[in-house]
């Protein structure tokens, strides 16, 4: 062999040595990875974590016409522990076992829940399984809570060294409690969505999108990347006017409780512009408390009286039958052709001195104002018997079937059929077999009162994005002219002698005197109405009954249509003027007051009415001490600050100190120490109560910045 060879074979033994030296170090590490090593990485690999999360949107705030916040949404905090982190583990748990009894110690103190030693035994279990989100508090937490929590020791060091974890979440809220309640409507606790109200219909609007981050912890350091920023809901406008609202939910409340009503509704609206500017539907629950839990305004209901109005205006502008005209309304029992059902009127007719007429002959203004059933059921099966479904025909001329968009989900449009006969006919001229929304009713007033123009009601003025304009809404008109001028002005003096006709008028007076819709201080117009409530079998029930008035005011210049619909308890005494023309005229009397620049007192005031002095939001403890020594007795309430309603209930207020309070209508006082405890900085212009504030409530506070009160 030569050199040669031999050197050559020499190179590839260290060549092969070298490579089978290798391959056994590789399979000796194999061996200790999968058996010494294999539990230490399988922890540095659990902590290599990659998780999507979504950044949730700001929900919008919903606000009245004045900028005052009825809903909006406020942070609530969840609080957990990654007891992972390789911080707590290290050195032989020096960290964990430094911080455990005063961490412990902490949160018992803190929330109050759990003993110091239950919360420690908790902890330690959690971090010995190596339990990654381990839920330190099972309810959510508030942001002063949060700060306490930040500044126990341990978690005073940061999430990378304490694994402490927090999430926010918002929660809905209505700093005016339950006004409007079912017209704002709600969302779903888990989805944070609509479910009902002006919530529901704008959910596209308020939701806003939602941004998406990558989060990864790498070996204990955590790192957020945001992929996608979350864009915050729109905020809406709404027409209603808070103060209104309180005046027409207090006024329906005060009434329902002196009936034991099973519900009723309100609706106040503008006459020219559609607005909407209250709406309350309360509702009787079991305890016999009064809650808004329907939407009662937008569902149909049979109009009972309130539609003869309707059918003497189409009567009446067809040439069928005119204001002077005479009807005899048989004494109020009447039978049409061979029906056999016989129409009655709710009254006997007497005379001055208490006898029934001999002879009951009225006019056609006399036949609306006494709400005689059997004279509109003469004066419409005259005029359409022949052709029943012209009577349907005329209605849709005037615009009382059309389709009217609202802004309240679920809202139900009217249901007027073709009658099949005669009798039909008859009864569908004072309000049965037919089925109208109040807020329909409310539009076919307005109308009369807009000098026959028809608009829609609406009740979202705006949508804004950090206060500029992004959508604005206005009524639209239904019908130019619902009827032609002189039948407009012959059913405006009927409406009126329904409440100023004391000898006809059903909303004038009762036998004792008392007034019912009439009043000093606003003159009203309009027409009540009672139907016989249809049971669940189809059948009506004598002994139930629904009442209504819908009327406009003041009379000769019409600013205001308001509808009161009560459905009463069964076996009530019922009487629609007193009950819901009552209701109405006490709205009416603070609605004009609540705008006038003349003090209450000047008016020459009805002792039925209930105008009285309002007083200013606040603290409950001076409330409470400046009413003392006086004839006002406000009730108490379980809260700090609160807004005293037209019964002189206390309603809590929210007051949270990251978020900018409502101080419309409070004293400067109360304005400044409630803004103040928020961080900022307050500057007041002006005397009397805060009108107005640069800084809208519900936004999120900002320790340092200024905001203006305006007073006056």
């Amino acid at each position: 062999m030569s050199d040669t060879q031999r050197n050559t074979i020499i190179r590839f033994a260290i060549i092969y040595t070298v490579i089978a030296i290798g391959f056994l170090a590789v399979l000796i590490k194999i061996g200790v990875t999968q058996t010494i090593d294999r539990k230490q990485l399988l922890a540095i690999a659990s902590r290599q974590v990659s998780r999507n999360e979504t950044i949730p949107a700001s929900r919008g705030n919903i606000f009245d016409c004045s900028g005052r916040l009825l809903a909006g949404s406020a942070p609530q905090y969840y609080i957990y522990m990654d007891t992972r982190v390789p911080a707590l583990s290290d050195n032989d748990n020096l960290l964990f076992n430094k911080y455990i009894d005063s961490i412990s110690d902490g949160l018992a103190n803190l929330f109050q829940d759990r003993t110091a030693a239950q919360y420690k035994q908790t902890i330690t279990n959690a971090f010995y399984k190596g339990n990654g989100r381990l839920r330190i508090y099972p309810k959510r937490i508030t942001y002063s809570q949060l700060k306490e929590l930040k500044a126990l020791p341990l978690f005073n060091q940061g999430s990378m060294k304490s694994g402490l974890i927090v999430e926010s979440r918002y929660q809905r809220i209505k700093p005016f409690g339950s006004l409007a309640s079912r017209t704002i409507g709600s969302i779903y606790g888990e989805t944070g969505k609509g479910n009902s109200g002006l919530e529901m219909q704008f959910e596209e609007y308020l939701h806003g999108k939602d941004g998406q981050k990558t989060i990864q912890m790498v070996d204990g350091r955590v790192v957020s990347v945001e992929d996608e920023d979350a864009i915050d809901g729109m905020d809406i406008i709404t027409t209603l006017d808070a103060n209104l609202q309180d005046v027409v939910e207090s006024q329906l409340r005060q009434t329902l409780n002196r009936l034991d009503a099973d519900w009723g509704c309100c609706i106040l609206m503008e006459v020219k512009s559609g607005k909407v500017r209250a709406m309350s539907n309360l509702g009787r629950t079991a305890g016999g408390n009064y809650i808004e839990d329907k939407n009662y305004a937008v569902s149909r209901i049979e109009p009972g009286s309130t539609f003869k109005t309707y059918a003497l205006m189409a009567a009446m502008d067809d040439g069928k039958v005119s204001i002077d005209d005479t009807i005899d309304v048989e004494k109020g029992l009447w039978y049409y052709e061979k029906a056999q059902r016989p129409i009655r009127d709710s009254h006997i007719y007497k005379d001055k001195q208490g006898n029934p007429l001999a002879v009951t002959r009225f006019t056609v203004k006399e036949v609306l104002a006494t709400s005689s059933n059997v004279g509109l059921a003469k004066i419409v099966t005259s005029a359409y018997e022949k052709k029943a479904s012209k009577f349907v025909d005329k209605l849709d001329k005037m615009g009382v079937r059309e389709t009217v968009p609202f802004d309240i989900p679920g809202t139900q449009q009217p249901k007027i059929d073709d009658p099949n006969d005669g009798e039909t006919l008859a009864r569908m001229a004072f309000g049965y077999y037919v089925e109208l929304p109040p807020i329909d009713i409310l539009m076919f007033y307005n109308a009369i009162a807009n000098n026959g123009k028809m608009i829609r009601p609406y009740i979202v003025s705006e949508i804004q994005k950090d206060g500029i304009t992004h959508k604005r809404f206005s009524s639209s008109t239904v019908s130019s002219s619902i009827c032609k001028s002189s039948t407009l002005r012959d059913i405006r003096e009927c409406l009126e002698a329904v409440v100023w006709d004391n000898k006809f008028g059903t909303a004038s007076v009762n036998p004792w005197g008392m007034r019912k819709a009439q009043s000093d201080i606003v003159h009203i117009a309009g027409k009540t109405g009672t139907a016989q409530v249809l049971e669940k079998n189809g059948k009506y029930n004598p002994h139930h009954h629904r009442t209504l008035f819908c009327g406009y005011y003041p009379m000769d210049n019409p600013k205001y249509t308001c509808i009161c619909v009560i459905q009463q308890k069964e076996q009530a005494i019922y009487d629609a003027g007193f009950d819901c023309g009552g209701t109405v005229r006490r709205i009416a009397e603070k609605t004009m007051a609540y705008h006038s620049s003349t003090p209450v007192s000047n008016y020459a005031v009805d002792p039925d009415s209930i105008v009285r002095p309002t007083i200013k939001r606040g603290l409950q403890r001076p409330i409470h001490i400046a009413s003392k020594g006086t004839k006002i007795k406000v009730k108490s309430a379980d809260s700090q600050w609160i807004r005293v309603n037209e019964q002189y209930e206390a309603v809590p207020l929210q007051v949270s100190k990251n978020i900018v309070p409502d101080v419309i209508g409070m004293g400067a006082k109360d304005a400044i120490f409630a803004m103040e405890q928020t961080g900022m900085l307050v500057s007041v212009h002006g005397k009397g109560k805060v009108v107005s504030q640069s800084v809208s409530a519900g936004e999120k506070a900002i320790k340092g910045a200024n905001v203006i009160l305006e007073l006056k």
